[in-house]
């Protein structure tokens, strides 16, 4: 006579929660990602940046609460409490003389990173000459404040990010910037001291001569940067003098430069 197999149990599934996805605490961090949180944080982001930015804070939000909504655990017309009581908002302010987006939830901060200073119909090309490249950016990264940063996921995406947009290619290049970059994230994880861990400066130095192609840093090509550094850190916060800044402020002069000369 056989005998019935014991069921495995299986692992209770939850929502998705704040804690889930961004680094908060308190009240926040255990309640779930609803839908009316996310379209009001796409209604703020649009706001302020005339767009909703890929990888950002509102996308985030979207996607969890639309896992959230299909697994019944949030209903399609819910607002959280803390987004109820305590609101949602986007705000810009200036940081090293750089345009700032810090986006929030009540009083816990989502995300934040540094933004062109450019007109969003502003065309991407026509760049004068003398004008910032990617590469040149790059190496702004190794000789400023973040120039002793030892290189993480977060970094290495943007850096494989800018090195596509400098070559117009689809994927990195092997051995290139983008690869070293990865491989120096990966090293960091295994190596405990700080002394023997690969910084920016390590990787970025030379960045010209290391890329494959180079081109004037446009809106979109920083847009893009800062959308991969903020997918890979858990508080959605851009590195002061990193990557994605260096390449917000190269792309936010070259349009300055630009329109001086038009004048």
């Amino acid at each position: 006579m056989s005998q019935e197999q014991p069921k495995r149990p299986q692992a209770e599934k939850h929502p998705i929660e704040y804690g889930d996805v961004f680094d908060v605490s308190g009240d926040l961090a255990s309640q779930p990602i609803a839908p009316k949180d996310a379209a009001l944080m796409q209604t703020k982001e649009n706001q302020i940046l005339g767009k909703n930015l890929k990888g950002g804070p509102a996308s985030v939000m979207q996607s969890a609460a639309a896992v959230n909504v299909l697994h019944g655990d949030v209903g399609h017309g819910e607002l959280s409490a803390v987004a109820r009581e305590q609101g949602v908002s986007v705000s810009e302010g200036k940081l090293d003389g750089q345009r700032v987006i810090t986006e929030s939830v009540g009083r816990h901060v989502v995300g934040q990173f540094f933004e062109p200073e450019i007109p969003m119909k502003t065309p991407a090309t026509a760049l004068e000459r003398d004008a910032i490249t990617i590469g040149e950016a790059l190496e702004a990264t190794a000789v400023a404040g973040a120039g002793d940063k030892p290189v993480d996921e977060s970094d290495a995406a943007a850096i494989q990010v800018a090195e596509m947009r400098a070559t117009g290619k689809n994927e990195t290049e092997s051995g290139g910037l983008g690869a070293r970059a990865q491989s120096a994230a990966t090293h960091n994880t295994r190596t405990l001291p700080l002394s023997e861990k690969t910084t920016l400066s390590d990787v970025l130095t030379d960045a010209r001569e290391k890329l494959q192609a180079d081109k004037a840093v446009t809106r979109e090509d920083a847009e893009g940067v800062i959308g991969a550094e903020l997918r890979n850190k858990l508080d959605m916060k851009t590195t002061p003098g990193g990557v994605a800044a260096s390449m917000a402020a190269a792309a936010t002069i070259n349009q300055k430069r630009e329109i001086r000369d038009d004048t």
